[in-house]
């Protein structure tokens, strides 16, 4: 179901490229937090000490200590140098996500190629650093325990790698779209009241598809750094 969007009023825009627009309008949306974050720390009397109210300099100390804390459980201690990596990606992904819920607004994420295009961004960093980590020898993953099994083992674990970005990115669609066209519809149903249910719900789901997809980049770059194999 297509639905109107504001940025379709722009002449040099056509529908195959909202999706781009859209992904460019959270850049800047992001950009421009991370420079008013950056301007209320150098104003700050002491940037080590937490603020005390609620300010963009809260809510980016309260979300960089979570992603460090989840970092740090998942990769361990050599996580601290992703936790950029964790932290852009998340932030990206919740925010599209959320542009959705805006009435004349849609979501990059919405569109397969952005969330694909996510998912083979996560494979790679993760696979650059487990060779960066271990050199050739990283291959050694996919091999497994038993020599006589490698032929068959390189193989099926090959395929498992190859599909990761796969399932990464059609989960994101996935969800993204459905929560999204629920939304819709019952917003064409009734306007008022009953779709205040939807958007909270939405605004989880949002959430939590942004939390699932950071946390897998987690694990996979905590498996791919890992010596225990």
């Amino acid at each position: 179901m297509k639905h109107f969007e504001w940025l379709e009023l722009l002449p040099f825009l056509d529908g195959g490229s909202l999706h781009i627009a859209n992904m460019l309008l959270i850049c800047f949306v992001l950009l421009l937090m991370t420079v008013l974050a950056r301007r209320a720390l150098k104003k700050a009397k002491d940037p080590l000490v937490p603020s005390s109210r609620f300010s963009i300099k809260a809510f980016f100390e309260s979300f960089i200590s979570i992603i460090i804390s989840l970092s740090d459980l998942v990769v361990g201690s050599k996580g601290r140098v992703f936790v950029p990596f964790f932290s852009s990606l998340f932030l990206f992904i919740w925010f599209n996500n959320l542009l959705g819920l805006v009435p004349g607004m849609g979501a990059a994420t919405s569109n397969v190629n952005t969330t694909l295009a996510l998912g083979l961004f996560s494979f790679l960093v993760y696979n650059i650093y487990g060779f960066k980590e271990h050199g050739w020898a990283y291959l050694k993953q996919l091999m497994g325990p038993v020599l006589l099994l490698a032929p068959l083992m390189f193989i099926i674990e090959l395929i498992s790698h190859l599909v990761r970005p796969l399932s990464l990115g059609l989960r994101l669609y996935g969800n993204m779209v459905g929560d999204h066209t629920v939304l819709s519809i019952f917003l064409d149903l009734a306007p008022v009241i009953i779709p205040v249910i939807f958007y909270f719900l939405g605004f989880f789901v949002c959430t939590m598809q942004a939390f699932i997809f950071t946390i897998l980049s987690m694990v996979y770059v905590s498996i791919a750094l890992s010596h225990e194999h």
